[in-house]
């Protein structure tokens, strides 16, 4: 099986490169194309479920804020 490129947009993502799965950018697991359902189109990275994804969020919001001086 090969890996896939995509192109994440809002809603939608476009095939770069053809392949079978793409690699979650929090577990590293691997996730089949027609199961993909949750990513991030601004940090062009792919979830493995939507626990995952609210993760990766709730993690980047807590950074950005702690990086303006706010608390988390």
């Amino acid at each position: 099986m090969q890996q896939a490129e995509l192109r994440y947009d809002s809603g939608a993502y476009q095939v770069i490169k053809p392949g079978h799965f793409v690699v979650c950018a929090v577990t590293g697991r691997q996730i089949m194309l027609e199961d993909l359902r949750y990513w991030d189109a601004e940090l062009q990275e792919a979830y493995v479920d939507a626990a995952t994804a609210t993760g990766r969020y709730e993690e980047r919001r807590d950074h950005e804020r702690e990086a303006a001086g706010e608390p988390a």
